[in-house]
């Protein structure tokens, strides 16, 4: 898996995830620290997050560090 497809995984993720716990995006922004702008970015490949902002995600959506790169 090349970068670029890591990064489209990634976000497709992180949008499942985010559905799974009925929030919308304004929510998880909210809850993580982050703005909606660079949330959205991140679920449509736009924007690359760095692993402060992965931890801040997975924490807001209340679950293991890990769970986020579970892509299958």
């Amino acid at each position: 898996m090349d970068e670029a497809e890591f990064y489209k995984k990634l976000g497709k993720r992180i949008k499942i995830l985010r559905e799974n716990a009925h929030l919308t995006q304004e929510k998880l922004a909210e809850k993580s620290g982050i703005s909606l702008d660079y949330l959205g970015k991140i679920e449509v490949n736009i924007n690359k997050p760095g692993l402060k902002t992965l931890i801040k995600l997975s924490d807001a959506l209340d679950i293991p560090f890990k769970d986020i790169f579970d892509f299958e």
